[in-house]
């Protein structure tokens, strides 16, 4: 199941989303989240917390859905990095798995529960927080994370969606947690249509409102677009005319499209064959466009675009 989006979505939520995740480290007075490219290296921090206003610890905060044996070492690049910038503050590595089995063995010293490296498997500290809070939503959103049998997932879905609309949040962070659960939903079951999940959960907003729809295409259809009208417009004006520049820009959005369709392809599937790609690379922009609206109704790479041809 992917995690990272959902997870650094939900730390945006602020103090209580980072309170659950960590299994109930407190923030101590006001903290702003935010992401952050660290110069030297350019490593990418995409969940920091700092302090606002008083001299509290910086958190940063890295997530890990599938084993790395260099994860704790990336942290700490991270953590020096950021303290190189900021000589005069407190910085925290928290590295959240989401399995015992994800955490890297090496620093053994790294694995223990105290600054500067926090310690947090989701598989370990959630449960506990499903059984204590079932009413909290910022818990309520990790139940397809927690629940494994997916009857009793299916049993309680709507009871979780209620969770979190009928709770006493703001409108923003509400919106946050919903995009996290249905999300969720989505990756937990793919076999199922986006009609059949959204009836899970008592949903009837059409596909393209939702915002987990529009969290899961607009990264792709923002940077494949935006990539191939580049491309197209530098074709068709190194040509010098218009209607080179026309037909450049026309190739680039076919292009723009294909590269969204395969990644999100790749995202719902987890495959992307030769052939597919192939595939996907010669059809028109009006095909393109009916597989990327077919993509959630689609149980299969080959239901959606075909099967290979021999």
């Amino acid at each position: 199941m992917k995690t990272d989006h959902p997870i650094y979505l939900f730390l945006s939520a602020g103090p209580e989303a980072f309170r659950v995740l960590t299994g109930g480290y407190e923030l101590a007075g006001p903290y702003r989240f935010s992401s952050l490219t660290l110069k030297g290296l350019e490593r990418r921090v995409d969940g920091l917390f700092e302090p606002e206003g008083h001299s509290g610890p910086v958190y940063v905060v890295e997530f890990q859905g599938q084993r790395a044996e260099r994860a704790w070492y990336n942290l700490l690049t991270k953590i020096g990095l950021y303290g190189e910038e900021h000589p005069q503050r407190d910085v925290i590595g928290v590295g959240i798995f989401l399995r015992e089995a994800d955490v890297p063995t090496y620093p053994r010293w790294a694995n223990g529960l105290t600054a500067p490296l926090l310690n947090v498997v989701l598989r370990r500290v959630l449960p506990d927080w499903l059984a204590r809070e079932p009413d909290n939503p910022y818990v309520a959103v990790f139940a397809p994370l927690l629940i494994d049998d997916d009857a009793d997932l299916r049993a309680r879905a709507s009871a979780l969606w209620r969770t979190v609309q009928e709770a006493p949040l703001a409108e923003g962070v509400r919106d946050i947690l919903s995009q996290v659960l249905e999300f969720w939903f989505f990756e937990r079951f793919r076999g199922l249509t986006a009609k059949e999940v959204w009836a899970m959960l008592n949903l009837v907003t059409p596909i393209q409102e939702t915002k987990a729809y529009q969290s899961i295409f607009a990264e792709g259809k923002a940077e494949g677009r935006a990539e191939g009208k580049a491309e197209g417009r530098a074709e068709g004006r190194a040509e010098g005319r218009n209607e080179g520049w026309a037909e450049g820009e026309a190739q680039g959005l076919a292009k723009g499209k294909a590269d969204d369709l395969k990644r999100l392809l790749r995202r719902r599937f987890d495959t992307m064959p030769y052939w597919a790609e192939q595939r996907i690379d010669a059809a028109s922009v009006a095909q393109l466009d009916a597989w990327l609206d077919g993509i959630f109704e689609a149980n299969s790479l080959e239901a959606l675009i075909g099967t290979e041809r021999h």
